[in-house]
């Protein structure tokens, strides 16, 4: 297991591909699903430096917050409602460029400029999301989208 990330410069994408392997050093050898979360939300935010990182899983109705790095959050969020509610009704990995634009958005920061939230999928459920805030407008693009899914797909990767 990697106890230390190595903080890059460069194009995000440089960024994302030197992260992505300590991601992947962090989640060996550990099994538990709140860990890995865990330590993935903290490698991210470490390397790039945004607002929030943060997972909310499905429990019964809601989504509710789990593991994340940040200011404090919103607890529970309804199918449907803001960016992550939205990405949990679609199924679809949801960029915002400027969340005062975006229907419905949830205000958790007042900082929160844009957004990305990534679903989980497990055998075809959606069980979680990823979300990501930023206090830059346009902050998240196709390139967070490919590399934020991949790393969600290694992190389920683990998963039972």
């Amino acid at each position: 297991m990697a106890e230390d990330l190595k903080i890059i410069q460069g194009t995000k994408a440089e960024q994302y591909r030197h992260l992505l392997p300590q991601i992947q050093g962090l989640l060996e050898g550990e099994s538990d699903f709140i860990a890995n979360m865990a330590n993935t939300c903290a490698a991210l935010k470490e390397q790039f430096g945004w607002l929030w990182v943060g997972f909310y899983l499905v429990k019964k109705d809601e989504l509710v917050l789990g593991p994340f790095q940040g200011p404090v959050a919103c607890t529970r969020i309804k199918k449907g409602r803001g960016v992550c509610g939205h990405c949990w009704e679609h199924e679809k990995t949801i960029v915002v460029e400027d969340v005062h634009s975006f229907p419905g958005h949830i205000a958790c920061s007042s900082l929160s400029r844009s957004e990305i939230v990534v679903p989980l999928m497990q055998r075809g459920q959606l069980i979680g999301v990823l979300d990501v805030d930023s206090e830059k407008l346009q902050d998240f693009d196709d390139t967070d989208r490919q590399f934020l899914e991949e790393v969600v797909g290694m992190l389920l990767a683990k998963v039972a």
